[in-house]
């Protein structure tokens, strides 16, 4: 593919431009009906790249609402089909909001015996809408500290509902990287932390985590990496339970399965793996 198709496709899919410049972008270097066929590829990569169906056979499917600090949060629900007591996992999105992305990680956590929730963290905004720029420009105009507490909340949510087991952990991606820091800063009820590529959280903070931590990050990212030798002297001073992987060749996002410029296959399988080993090792235990 065409270098500079290649980068406008990597800047349209991660938010740094639009659609109309996308395809003005697209014609200029030579081709419109390149772009149409790119802008189709990318609208139809959530669906293309789902690993777990809604109606997947083997799991309990729903959307619910958990009290949280400005009232009622809209989240995705999956679990098992069964009536087993199980460890509870929030699933916390990117700056695009509850994206079907996120709801398929949430289910595909849930496949590996979890009891799972996907916020969404702009349900204080009248939840995330369908236009994912929208929904970045309407994360920016969230109340942080609001935000930390509705999440938070989703601690509580899991560790009293009926069918867990008391235990519960977090992750997220990107933004939602960031937040589960925050969750586990503010939140002495959760038990393991597993921020993707997410912004740390500030030193003096983070004596005041309680849960284990599991960091994943992308090599090449250098924005959200020049943070991790600050956050591991701080874990290491305050001696927290942790580990930290840096996947060498991949880039922020590398998880992302819907984002072919930026997802890393063999980085993104090898976090989840460690992920899924890590809930199991501090939640069954």
């Amino acid at each position: 593919m065409n270098q500079k198709i290649t980068k406008t496709h990597d800047e349209y899919a991660n938010g740094h431009i639009g659609r109309r410049n996308f395809l003005r972008r697209i014609v200029h270097i030579g081709s419109g009906t390149a772009a149409y066929i790119m802008l189709t590829q990318l609208e139809e990569n959530s669906a293309v790249a789902e690993v777990v169906p809604k109606d997947d056979s083997r799991l309990h499917t729903e959307y619910i609402t958990y009290p949280g600090a400005t009232g009622d949060i809209r989240a995705s629900l999956a679990r098992p089909k069964d009536d087993k007591k199980l460890p509870g996992v929030i699933v916390i999105h990117e700056n695009r909001g509850l994206q079907p992305h996120i709801e398929d990680v949430a289910r595909r956590v849930a496949l590996k015996g979890f009891l799972t929730i996907a916020p969404d963290a702009l349900s204080p905004l009248g939840g995330t809408p369908k236009d994912e720029n929208e929904a970045r420009s309407k994360i920016g105009k969230l109340d942080r500290e609001a935000t930390v507490k509705n999440l938070v909340a989703a601690v509580k949510y899991l560790k009293t509902h009926p069918q867990s087991t008391g235990k519960v952990g977090c992750m997220g991606f990107c933004w939602g990287g960031g937040m589960t820091n925050q969750v586990a800063v503010n939140s002495p009820d959760l038990k393991a932390a597993v921020p993707f590529y997410g912004s740390q959280p500030a030193s003096e903070d983070v004596p005041k985590i309680k849960a284990s931590v599991l960091a994943h990050y992308g090599g090449l990212d250098k924005r959200i990496n020049a943070g991790i030798e600050a956050f591991e002297s701080a874990l290491k001073k305050a001696s927290i339970d942790y580990k930290i992987y840096i996947y060498e060749g991949a880039g922020h996002a590398f998880f992302n399965d819907t984002n072919e410029s930026r997802y890393h296959k063999e980085a993104a399988e090898l976090a989840w793996k460690r992920t899924i080993e890590f809930f199991n090792e501090k939640l069954r235990t």
